[in-house]
């Protein structure tokens, strides 16, 4: 049996690399997935959709309509007319990179938030999801601290952390060396999989640092501003903000 070759991650260390070339690993046409030596496609994860977009081989540039993880491998779900490559051969992935950014530029506010509620009111995340267009996050508040004038405190100070200009750095670290970072988990279940060898985090330099696999604006003046479009009680102690960003990023 042919030894499995686990797809190398471009995405963990460059958020921005819309494009690359890879060798195809095998390909299984009943599901219409390619598994891909590396890739630059994010597959989905921690309330953040996967990416999508296209493979170019032999002059065919066949659409991608899905990504997701099979264990330590990463499959490309192909559209049910695209052509498909063939097993070893060499093929060239291009991020939708309108919507990649949205979501990084998203993502990146949610983590602004989050580090504000933590930072300020000692609440941890319950839960969260994000769409190019829109997000919520859930926090463990109780419903006397999730007023009217309380959720516009938040949205305010969240605010002014987005426009002072953060940067933000991404790191792989051992994992004795990780978890000894106090608060690394901000989420109230630790979502990380037990017996990782390495874990990834995410810090807003001066105000968030947790573990995180998903894609991030370079810093905070990317993301522009953020609205409170709703909010709701989802019991006793798990409240929910769900917000949209309002501005355009001061550079890509």
């Amino acid at each position: 049996m042919a030894e499995r070759t686990a797809t190398e991650l471009l995405y963990q260390t460059d958020s921005y690399q819309r494009n690359f070339s890879a060798e195809v690993v095998s390909v299984d046409p009943a599901t219409r997935a390619v598994t891909l030596d590396r890739t630059a496609f994010y597959p989905g994860g921690g309330g953040q959709p996967c990416d999508t977009g296209s493979l170019l081989f032999d002059s065919i540039t066949s659409t991608v309509t899905e990504v997701r993880k099979a264990g330590d491998q990463v499959l490309h779900i192909l559209a049910d007319e695209a052509a498909l490559p063939k097993a070893g051969a060499t093929v060239t992935g291009d991020i939708d990179w309108e919507r990649r950014y949205q979501l990084m530029r998203t993502h990146t506010a949610l983590h602004v938030l989050c580090g504000v509620v933590f930072r300020d009111y000692g609440a941890q995340v319950t839960g969260g999801n994000m769409t190019p267009d829109h997000a919520r996050m859930d926090f463990e508040m109780d419903s006397a601290d999730f007023t009217p004038d309380r959720v516009t405190e938040i949205l305010s100070r969240a605010n002014a952390e987005l426009s002072s200009e953060r940067d933000i750095r991404v790191r792989i670290l051992p994992r004795d060396e990780a978890f000894a970072i106090p608060d690394l988990i901000r989420t109230k279940i630790n979502l990380l999989p037990p017996g990782i060898s390495e874990v990834r985090t995410v810090e807003i330099v001066g105000l968030d640092l947790q573990a995180d696999g998903g894609t991030h604006v370079a810093n905070t003046r990317e993301v522009g501003g953020l609205a409170v479009t709703g909010t709701r009680s989802k019991g006793k102690r798990n409240k929910r903000l769900e917000v949209t960003l309002t501005c355009p990023p001061t550079s890509a």
